[in-house]
């Protein structure tokens, strides 16, 4: 008896598993409850939406006129300008210049004792003169036969050897005399009378400031339009608001291989003395005016291979290739891919991708289109 209700209670929980993994089998091929007709539109209104505009800042491309020029730096030196130092060795008798003083050439600077070199000199002259009575006592005892012509060959050749000897002792004493090379001004002197001074010792210095020279560098694409005799103009940051005129003297036939640059030599008058040797100047240089030269800011330029900018074209931004010029004031020339009154993405440009709509802070839409600057 026990085992018949063992065995019914067995069938019946068997059937009722049964029944549990049908239930449980039919709820998952039952089909999701369709969405209501409400939520179908919101879906499709999502999909349909145009993408969100990216905030930037744009700028107008402008025709400008400017000058056609290029800047470069500076440092003016002398025209002539020489360092005085003695080639023998000697104390110092004399200084004939006051420090600073303007001097001319040939007028005595320094003297050194020359006595010893003196006194040569006038050995050397007295035995040239001696010879030259010998000669010509000579040539007259030649005439009479009173003496072979090797004799007067002799003297004569004694002779220029002691002409010889005294334009030796008379270079040995100039050298004892230092003079103004040229017209100029002296600088500060560090000697004084009496002072032994060993040969090639610095003395003092001497300039010609009546003309100045200053050279400068200039990138090689420059190389065809900057020539001899062109007009430059300068400025020193020692004199503001004044300006200067020179002259281009002489152009490096040599490139610098290292910065690919000329090296360019203009002179100055300075009749006035304002500008003095060792000064730092700007310079200008200019090459004519050009007109209605289309120009962005440098921001708007996105760096790469090819140079680009984005363009804002009926409310969205479409890349443009451009072919750049010269640069200037934070401005960038554009040769090529843009037109006078485009307008152009200056700042924003990493959010934006082709096509992408965009929308000026501040600025209202025109024609009810969105984004539209």
């Amino acid at each position: 008896m026990n085992k018949m209700k063992r065995r019914g209670v067995l069938a019946l929980s068997f059937a009722g598993l049964l029944g549990l993994g049908f239930y449980a089998w039919s709820a998952n091929r039952s089909e999701a409850p369709a969405p209501a007709p409400g939520q179908k539109a919101a879906a499709s209104a999502a999909q349909a939406a145009p993408a969100r505009p990216v905030a930037v800042e744009v700028a107008t491309v402008l025709a400008v006129d400017f000058a056609d020029d290029t800047t470069a730096v500076g440092t003016l030196k002398a025209a002539e300008s020489v360092v005085l130092r003695p080639e023998v060795s000697g104390r110092i008798t004399r200084i004939g210049f006051r420090d600073g003083a303007l001097v001319n050439k040939g007028d005595l600077l320094i003297a050194f004792d020359a006595t010893i070199p003196d006194a040569e000199l006038a050995q050397a002259r007295a035995n040239r003169d001696l010879a030259l009575a010998s000669f010509k006592r000579n040539q007259e005892l030649l005439e009479k036969k009173f003496i072979s012509p090797q004799a007067l060959d002799a003297s004569a050749a004694t002779l220029k050897v002691q002409e010889a000897a005294v334009q030796l002792a008379a270079a040995k004493a100039a050298k004892m005399r230092i003079q103004a090379p040229f017209r100029g001004i002296v600088g500060l002197r560090d000697v004084s009378v009496g002072s032994y001074i060993k040969e090639g010792e610095v003395l003092v210095n001497i300039e010609d400031v009546s003309s100045l020279r200053v050279d400068f560098r200039l990138a090689e694409t420059w190389l065809e339009r900057v020539k001899v005799g062109q007009s430059l103009e300068l400025g020193s940051d020692a004199l503001p608001g004044q300006r200067f005129v020179a002259k281009v003297e002489a152009i490096d036939p040599q490139i610098d291989p290292n910065g690919r640059s000329i090296a360019v030599r203009a002179r100055l008058d300075n009749a006035a003395g304002q500008l003095r040797p060792g000064m730092f100047v700007r310079l200008r240089l200019a090459f004519g005016e050009r007109k209605g030269v289309l120009m962005v800011p440098e921001e708007a330029i996105m760096p790469g291979a090819k140079p680009a900018v984005f363009k804002v074209v009926d409310g969205k931004a479409e890349r443009v290739v451009v072919h750049t010029g010269i640069r200037r004031d934070a401005q960038v020339e554009i040769v090529d891919g843009l037109a006078a009154g485009d307008v152009v993405v200056s700042a924003g440009q990493l959010k934006l991708r082709p096509g992408a709509p965009v929308t000026v802070p501040g600025a209202k839409p025109a024609d009810g289109a969105q984004g539209k600057p």
